[in-house]
């Protein structure tokens, strides 16, 4: 009899190293590592999982472990593994988009700025990565414009007085290096200041400007002086663009990370606590939980910026590896990198903007319909539904004391209210006050009429929400059983602020939704609309019970009869109000009218009253 891959994998080491998962084709769907293989590889082959999770597991015929001498290399021998095989369950990030540098080589006679893919270590100056090639572009022309470099195809020594000088000398944007007799020593001059504005360091170039601007009016040399300031105009103007520019990237990165409809990884980067730039990648849901995610994403973010990685990156949660991270960043940079996970002060603010900007990127590149449809898959996870909650139908009781007692049911389908599915039920035969036998009677009812195959109410719902708490939702379930029905059901537990912030079982077991934005506020808003749609029958019936005693009377219309409603809250209070408290109210004639109307019933009540009682005196 075959090895089952759960044997396999309890007779696994307790020891570091890379699992390996393979389909039936032998082709690697999943690489992964663990402190202890043995645990790690077995828990996939036992339990319950993720939908995600539970889809890899399926296609799993077969896998491998590499075991490795420590966490670090089972961290690096993962990463390996990964950038060769790109696994269609692992969380990859885009490598097509690249990000290049700016390359300055100062050995060279004539040196100039050009585009590379990556840093090289051939002794020229590397600055960047940027975000494109586009954005790069435009850092070197914009230079190149301060400091009237050349932007064009010619290369010097080369093309030196071959042709004319081209549109951009005459434009006054270059110097005209292609001249003949143009000196060698300030074109140099000129890229050396360059260097200095790709580094960072405008400052110190205005600095040394204005100085030699100043010499020169004192030499008496206006020309100079004059080409000098407008050099310096120029610079100034850059200076000011700097932080959006920046080269070398930030002293700190900030990262975000949030699941929605799509996932997403941001990267804020901050020079001396000003925001320089933003990366955002949009991804699909990751197999792995947010730590090991983070994880994974920072490792590849920043093994394209080898070149430049900054000596603080905040992450958003706390993280296994992070030693070993740090270890290969170290080695990776050539330099000291520094991993944090802020709880308090401006570090956590920054890290709390990159979630913020990486939730709004969500927003903004996802549909309303993707939206709402991971959410239900977030809520079918939770409550543990066999079905997909397409169709959701949910109960709330509204009374006044002992009188008007109604119930309200709204259905929303993919999470939207279709407000022609909404029901509404007068509650009968009840004397007092009593929600849990209103709620059986609505329950019943509404199936029931469903049993009788009223299409009116067809479909069943995947899912019955009960305002209320347990007991609530234990009477649902009664009064479905008793119909011969089974559905899932769950009460609506509101918190001191009258928001939904769990659902319950009939059994009393609660499941917190306030941990996930998207939930809480699907389920927040199916309450509100559920207690504000019985709340409105409530009212209405009211209107309608004071509407037959006050429309009868002369000169009470339906604006006036509102007006009286509003402020004396029922029929009772008008009837003993006196006339003077009516005409804070309505006008005098009005309020003598309904005064007179009332007392005049109140009269002929007790004269028929004295009439019938036997021995009464006149």
């Amino acid at each position: 009899m075959p090895e089952t891959l759960s044997e396999k994998a309890n007779k696994l080491p307790l020891l570091p190293g890379v699992y390996i998962m393979l389909d039936a084709h032998g082709e690697v769907i999943y690489v992964g590592k663990a402190k202890k293989l043995k645990n790690r590889v077995s828990s996939y082959f036992h339990g319950e999982h993720l939908p995600k999770v539970a889809a890899m597991v399926e296609k799993v015929a077969d896998f491998n472990v590499i075991v490795a001498g420590s966490e670090f290399e089972a961290l690096v021998l993962e990463n390996s593994l990964i950038k060769r095989h790109k696994p269609h369950y692992n969380i990859l990030l885009k490598d097509d988009k690249g990000y290049p540098f700016v390359r300055v080589d100062m050995k060279s006679d004539y040196p100039a700025m050009s585009i590379v893919s990556r840093a090289g270590k051939d002794g020229a100056r590397y600055f960047g990565p940027y975000g494109g090639r586009g954005q790069t572009r435009e850092i070197i022309s914009t230079v190149s414009k301060a400091l009237l470099l050349p932007d064009c195809s010619r290369r010097f020594p080369r093309d030196i007085g071959k042709e004319r000088p081209c549109l951009n000398y005459h434009m006054g944007a270059c110097a005209g290096w292609c001249r003949e007799g143009s000196s060698a020593e300030d074109y140099r001059r000129r890229m050396e200041q360059a260097v200095l504005i790709l580094d960072g360091k405008s400052e110190e170039l205005i600095a040394q400007l204005t100085q030699q601007m100043e010499q020169a009016a004192e030499d008496l040399r206006f020309e100079v002086a004059a080409e000098l300031r407008d050099r310096l105009r120029a610079i100034a103007q850059l200076a000011n663009r700097q932080r959006v520019i920046s080269t070398v990237f930030a002293d700190t990165d900030a990262v975000g990370f949030c699941r929605g409809a799509k996932s997403c990884f941001t990267v804020l980067h901050f020079i001396d606590g000003d925001l320089a730039g933003k990366d955002a990648e949009m991804l699909d849901e990751p197999l792995e939980e947010d730590a090991e995610a983070v994880s994974g994403l920072v490792r590849q973010y920043y093994a394209a910026r080898s070149g430049a990685l900054p000596k603080t990156i905040l992450l958003p949660c706390e993280i296994e590896d992070r030693e070993e991270l740090e270890t290969l960043l170290n080695e990776q940079g050539g330099r000291r990198v520094h991993l944090e996970t802020p709880k308090r002060g401006e570090r956590l603010r920054l890290v709390e903007s990159a979630s913020v900007n990486a939730r709004e990127e969500i927003l903004r590149r996802t549909t309303a319909a993707q939206r709402r449809s991971k959410t239900l898959e977030w809520l079918q996870k939770a409550l543990e539904l066999e079905n997909f909650p397409r169709r959701i139908e949910a109960f709330d009781i509204s009374n006044l004391k002992d009188s008007g007692i109604v119930a309200g049911m709204t259905v929303h389908v993919d999470g939207k209210p279709v407000r022609k599915d909404f029901r509404r039920f007068r509650i009968r035969e009840l004397r007092q006050q009593d929600d849990y036998a209103s709620m059986r009677q609505a329950v019943q009812r509404r199936f029931q009429r469903y049993l009788d195959g009223d299409e009116h109410f067809s479909p069943l719902p995947d899912l019955l929400l009960i305002d209320g708490g347990e007991r609530h939702a234990a009477v649902a379930e009664e009064a479905l059983r008793e119909l011969g029905l089974e559905l899932p059901v769950f009460g609506m537990v509101k918190d001191d602020r009258h928001r939904t912030r769990a659902l319950v079982t009939s059994g009393g077991r609660e499941i917190g939704i306030q941990s996930n934005p998207a939930v809480f506020a699907l389920v927040g808003n199916i309450q509100e609309e559920t207690h504000r749609w019985s709340v409105e029958y409530q009212r209405l019936l009211r209107q309608e019970a004071y509407g037959s005693s006050l429309d009868k009377i002369p000169g009470v219309g339906p604006r006036r009869r509102d007006e009286l409603v509003r402020a004396f809250k029922s029929v009772r209070a008008i009837r003993e109000a006196s006339e003077e408290a009516l005409c804070a109210v309505v006008s005098k004639n009005t309020a003598k009218a309904v005064y007179e109307f009332f007392h005049r019933e109140e009269e002929s009540a007790a004269c028929e009253s004295s009439r019938e009682a036997p021995g009464a005196e006149d």
